[in-house]
Parts: C-alpha cells; sequence; structure tokens
C-alpha cells in the first residue's frame, strides 16, 4: 500500500513508520522534514500535500498540539489551540482526502487519553480528543467507496515519559510497539468508526 504519515518524524508518528514499513510505500510528511513537508494546520498546504502525492491507499495522522493549564486560568484563546492545532487539522486531512484515497483506502487520525481519564490542566486536551473520537464514530457511516476511518488513542509513549513527566501521575507508559501495531491494526485490518485505544 500507499500510505502517508503526517508527523512522521514526531514520537508517536515513528511508531506508525516503523509498525508499517518494509511491507509498504511509506511517503513521510513533516513540517519541516520528511518526503514532503506541509503545514498541517493551512488547509491549502494540505491540498498542496495530496495534489504532489497523488493517489494513496491510506493516510496516518499523528499530530496536534494543545494548551495545557488549569481551566480557571485558561482564555479561550488557549483553550482554541486544541481546536485549531489539534482537532481541525486532522478533519481536514480527511475532508481534503477524499479525492485522493483509493477505494477501500482508511484515514486514521489520532486523539489520546486525556478525555477518558482527566488529567489536571488537560481540559482543552480532552476537548480536542473526545472531538476527534466522536468525529470518527459519526463519519464512518458516511465514508464513500469503503473507506475506513479509525482513531488510535494511546496513553503516553514511554519515549515521551520525560517530556510530560509530571502531567500523568500513576499513568501507565506504553511501549512505541504497542502504539505500532494500533496504527497497523487501524491501516491493515477491517475495523471502521473506532477508537482503538493503547494502554
Amino acid at each position: 500500500m500507499k500510505i502517508i504519515v503526517v508527523g512522521a518524524t514526531g514520537t508517536v508518528g515513528k511508531t506508525a513508520v516503523e509498525a508499517l514499513s518494509g511491507r509498504h510505500d511509506i511517503i513521510r510528511v513533516g513540517r519541516s522534514s520528511g518526503d514532503v513537508k506541509m503545514n498541517i494546520e493551512d488547509t491549502a498546504s494540505i491540498r498542496a500535500m495530496y495534489q504532489q502525492i497523488g493517489k494513496v491507499d491510506a493516510v496516518v495522522s499523528a499530530v496536534g498540539h494543545v494548551h495545557f493549564g488549569p481551566v480557571h486560568e485558561m482564555t479561550g484563546e488557549q483553550f482554541m489551540q486544541g481546536i485549531t492545532g489539534k482537532l481541525m487539522p486532522q478533519v481536514n486531512l480527511v475532508l481534503e482526502g477524499f479525492a485522493y484515497m483509493n477505494d477501500g483506502g482508511s484515514f486514521t487520525v489520532t486523539s489520546g487519553v486525556t478525555n477518558r481519564d482527566p488529567i489536571r490542566g488537560g481540559s482543552a486536551a480532552a476537548a480536542a480528543n473526545g472531538a476527534l473520537d466522536g468525529f470518527v464514530a459519526g463519519a464512518a457511516v458516511d465514508m464513500p467507496r469503503g473507506i475506513r476511518i479509525n482513531a488510535v488513542s494511546p496513553e503516553v509513549l514511554e519515549a515521551s515519559r520525560e517530556a510530560f513527566d509530571g502531567y500523568f501521575p500513576g499513568h501507565h507508559h506504553v511501549s512505541n510497539e504497542a502504539v505500532g501495531l494500533a496504527y497497523c491494526k487501524a491501516v491493515e485490518g477491517c475495523l471502521s468508526g473506532q477508537v482503538i485505544i493503547v494502554e
């Protein structure tokens, strides 16, 4: 299969690339590095990426940033970072991708743990993750031409332990291999409309 992985050099994106490489033609996409460069927060840049790459069998998105902080101190602009930085970029990747997705292909977005297992300071992340999971469930029933859509929702990766030190007390850290297998399940399996939880 010809597979786009957006955010391919990030901690989570690398797990998808490692798990799917060897069996498939992986096109690595990133803001500043990769086979193709693209700004996920710019719809025109998403369109240009698809035009450059052409028809594909799967798209995996492992991107997004949100604001972390106490909800009572958060501004609307800070909250919106999760909408404009995580939710809408991945939704737009799907919306713009139908013309380039082969019949029977798949989209896989990435949400996360905070909407099902809240942490202090994580309300904006929880909102973005919950919205992504809801989008996947709702979109799956409308998918044309046998196209599937799923979300991978991992706990904090072992490789990210230091970056998120103190934010996730008591949370289990998952391995790269476990997260990579979730992307394999989403891309190579038969499910649609599912949130594939890794914990």
